[in-house]
């Protein structure tokens, strides 16, 4: 498979052969077939050569971190999160420790989103997440901690689950220790053989999280790139959103 960089330079990259495997039971598949391993390793080198991957940062601080991460995710569309979230940034709002009455009243006003205004679900419930980590969070990230330290520690709070702690992590470190395993990258695994299809995420995080970080070192991927583009890549076919921003989810 052959590509320019953005300096128009000739890439390559040099794929196995379809029936051969690459985790024991799965195969590499042709990288001009939809969603097989190869087509997966063909997007990530892509990815590669244009610069994705070098940051999924939404926030300036860890504490702006977990705010992104938290007002998005299930049940929210990426730029409604997004737009939620710059909100309270830019009102000073995820400074110091406002209080879930304040969040509440700020998340319950609608939202421009280009020509047309959306409202934000889950206003009440969020804000009181919000409220309790913002109150409790250190002000600064401690270096020392490891990637999965970290995500350990963010699950003390309320409102923060496995997949959103690992989302904070994955963006605010480009970690490649941890994955998030959302319904988008489940699907993509379980067609790709990586994943049982009686698998689920709620049940099964830990096993799946190593199972894809093996798949993606078995690509030679690192797995934030993978992750990002199966996100990326599988929400474009059941989204009419015109475009994404890195390091949202949805």
């Amino acid at each position: 498979m052959r590509a320019l960089d953005l300096q128009g330079r000739p890439c390559s990259i040099e794929l196995p052969a379809a029936d051969e495997a690459v985790l024991p039971g799965v195969r590499w598949g042709a990288f001009d077939a939809h969603l097989t391993p190869a087509f997966w390793a063909g997007r990530v080198f892509l990815a590669t050569i244009v610069g994705d991957g070098s940051s999924y940062r939404l926030g300036m601080s860890l504490r702006e971190e977990v705010a992104a991460c938290l007002l998005g995710g299930y049940g929210m569309r990426a730029e409604v999160g997004l737009a939620a979230f710059r909100r309270l940034r830019d009102e000073g709002l995820l400074i110091g420790a406002p209080s879930r009455e304040t969040l509440t009243e700020r998340l319950s006003q609608p939202m421009r989103l280009g020509a047309r205004t959306c409202g934000y679900r889950f206003a009440r419930q969020k804000a009181a997440y919000l409220a309790h980590c913002l109150a409790h969070l250190p002000e600064q990230d401690d270096v020392a901690l490891s990637d999965r330290a970290l995500r350990a520690g963010l699950l003390a709070l309320p409102g923060i689950g496995l997949k959103t702690a690992s989302w904070i992590v994955r963006n605010w470190r480009c970690s490649d220790e941890v994955a998030i395993i959302d319904v988008h990258v489940w699907r993509a695994c379980v067609v790709a053989g990586v994943f049982s299809e009686a698998s689920s995420p709620s049940r099964d995080y830990g096993a799946l999280e190593e199972k894809f970080l093996s798949f993606a070192l078995a690509m030679g991927c690192r797995p934030s790139v993978l992750d990002n583009v199966i996100w990326r890549e599988m929400r474009g076919w059941v989204s009419t959103a015109p475009h994404t921003v890195a390091g949202t989810r949805s």
